[in-house]
């Protein structure tokens, strides 16, 4: 049975008996929600997402590419591969680096 975590994305078919699982676990998702590219899928159930944004840079009037990667927990029911562009929401820590999950393979 998988439960509405409050996110308009599409639950995954497979089921997963996993913890930190939003859908099938009792892991809350809060705050902010990004859409990036898995560029690291080597670390047990983690992924290493980059994320591409634009900031404006006031003395020029212009925007300037930035990025940032960040560690985010995989969920065996989702299970993102290196290439997928996914979405991950953001969640109480789950380790030291680890402050978000992925919801959706996009």
């Amino acid at each position: 049975m998988t439960k509405n975590i409050g996110l308009d994305v599409k639950a995954p078919d497979k089921e997963c008996n996993d913890v930190n699982c939003p859908f099938h676990g009792n892991l809350p998702v809060r705050g902010q929600v990004f859409t990036g590219l898995v560029i690291s899928n080597k670390m047990s159930a983690t992924v290493v997402v980059k994320r591409t944004f634009e900031k404006l840079v006031t003395k020029y009037e212009r925007y300037q590419k930035r990025q940032s990667k960040l560690h985010a927990h995989n969920p065996s029911c989702i299970d993102a591969k290196e290439g997928d562009i996914v979405k991950v929401a953001e969640c109480r820590p789950l380790s030291k680096t680890k402050t978000f999950v992925v919801v959706e393979v996009v």
